[in-house]
This record gives structure tokens, C-alpha cells and sequence, in this order.
């Protein structure tokens, strides 16, 4: 009797501890905290339409767009890569081919038309969800908000198994969510404030 006792005791103690509060999360599992004074330069991508002048050579100025392989055609200069680029590279590089025809030139590039920055703006949430979203980035979004907006998890889900994905100085990273601590327990410390390009995924449980 006495040995059932001490096993159904450590039972009891197990499922306690299963169901108990996890710890906080070490600053290398969360992501990097963002700032407003931190605004990352914008980078072209393909559809984007740019003007490119080069100084007191208007017959070189030229209104171009940016090709899916990521050039643009420039008079003299030729093939200069933009995509993934800032206005300021991709000057730099021009005045360097243009460097062999022209002394010291001076070239400025001004963004005209931005369509690829709509779909660089997006967050998207799959999985787990009544309706998976891909929507723009508004100022303020959490973790919470876009679940939200994807109608909340569904009864397959596994909340606490969610992941967030991001590109931080070109590297992709993916960062825990426990996303029914948050829902269920309010637990909010990672309701992580998004930015544009995060992926939520929500898995499933398998029967």
C-alpha cells in the first residue's frame, strides 16, 4: 500500500511539473528588440523603376526598371546590378564603369516606382490557422494581431510549437512562440512585435 502511495505521489508530482510555468527565455531566443531610430535603408527589388542622371550629362540620364535577374541597362555604363541594392550602391557602381569614359563622374539615382516594396512590406501567417494571411505591415503588429487577423488557431494546432521566422542582416533566424501561453494564459512575453518580411508558422498536430 505504502509503495502505491509513493507512486501515485510521484504521478502526481510529474504532471504538476509538466503543467507548470516554463522559465523566462534567454536573450538569444528572443529576437533583437527594434528601434525607430533603426530604419533599415530601403533595397530595390524587381519591378522597381529608377532614374538614373549623371551630372552635366543629360544624354546619359536614363528612366529604367529593374529587371527579374536583378540589372538594369544603362547608356555607357552597360549592365549595372540594382536588385537588392540601395539607390546610393548602385550609383556608386555606375560612377565606377563610368569612370573609364567620363572623368569623375557624378551619378545620382532617384527611386521613381516602388512595386516590389508592397509585397516586401507583407507578414504572413500559416498553418494552424482558420485562414492563412499574407497582409501589409502596419506600425504597432504583434504576434497576437496577425493571429488574429488569420481568423485564430484552428482545432488542429498546436499553439505552443509556433515559430517565427526573420531575416536579420541576411540571415534567416527562427525564434520560439508560445502562442498558448499567450492565448490561454497571457502570458505575453512572446507576443513579439513584428517587422516587415516575418513569417508565423503554426503547426499541426498529426492523428
Amino acid at each position: 500500500m505504502n509503495a502505491l502511495r509513493i507512486v501515485t505521489l510521484l504521478l502526481v508530482c510529474t504532471l504538476a511539473a509538466c503543467g507548470g510555468t516554463r522559465g523566462p527565455l534567454d536573450q538569444d531566443e528572443r529576437p533583437p528588440e527594434q528601434t525607430r531610430a533603426v530604419v533599415p535603408e530601403f533595397r530595390l527589388g524587381a519591378g522597381d523603376i529608377i532614374s538614373v542622371s549623371v551630372w552635366k550629362n543629360p544624354d546619359l540620364t536614363a528612366r529604367v526598371p529593374v529587371r527579374p535577374d536583378g540589372f538594369v541597362s544603362l547608356p555607357l555604363a552597360g549592365e549595372v546590378v540594382a536588385g537588392g541594392r540601395t539607390p546610393a550602391e548602385i550609383a556608386r557602381d555606375t560612377e565606377q564603369k563610368l569612370a573609364q569614359f567620363i572623368r569623375t563622374p557624378k551619378v545620382s539615382v532617384i527611386i521613381e516606382e516602388i512595386p516590389s516594396a508592397e509585397f516586401k512590406n507583407r507578414v504572413r501567417v500559416v498553418g494552424g490557422v482558420a485562414e492563412p494571411k499574407s497582409i501589409s505591415h502596419r506600425e504597432g503588429m504583434t504576434v497576437i494581431d496577425l493571429v488574429l487577423e488569420g481568423g485564430g488557431t484552428n482545432e488542429f494546432a498546436s499553439p505552443n510549437a509556433t515559430k517565427l521566422y526573420r531575416t536579420i542582416d541576411g540571415v534567416a533566424r527562427v525564434f520560439d512562440i508560445y502562442l498558448d501561453d499567450i492565448l490561454s494564459r497571457g502570458l505575453l512575453d512572446t507576443n513579439y512585435p513584428l517587422i516587415p518580411g516575418d513569417v508565423i508558422t503554426i503547426p499541426e498536430r498529426r492523428f
